[in-house]
């Protein structure tokens, strides 16, 4: 785990108000102190579960089937991909599959 993935939850931890700030302290109160710090991906993960609804993910999941590069350069494709993917991980359960559907 490198420095910025690191430092990316105890950053954004560090920002956070209100609900959110009581959600993390939750969860912070409710981990055993041993335990490994949460990596940028799994906290990003536990925040999007808790706060984005269901019909904005159900709407990325949607602009994921329907993604095509058209006149994006391959690099814009890719990213995007990879965003909307997080959200379609149903239908990209395997590094195959994800090559068929990035193609």
């Amino acid at each position: 785990m490198g420095v910025a993935e690191s430092s990316g939850v105890f950053f954004t931890t560090f920002q956070l108000r209100g609900a959110a700030y009581q959600w993390w302290r939750a969860y912070e109160l409710g981990s055993p102190a041993e335990a490994a710090s949460l990596t940028w991906t799994q906290f990003s993960d536990m925040f999007l579960r808790e706060y984005v609804p269901l019909s904005l993910k159900d709407a990325w999941c949607a602009e994921f089937e329907q993604l095509r590069q058209g006149a994006m350069i391959v690099s814009e494709y890719a990213v995007c991909f990879s965003d909307l993917a997080r959200y379609a991980s149903a239908l990209v359960t395997t590094v195959r599959e994800r090559v068929r559907r990035f193609i």
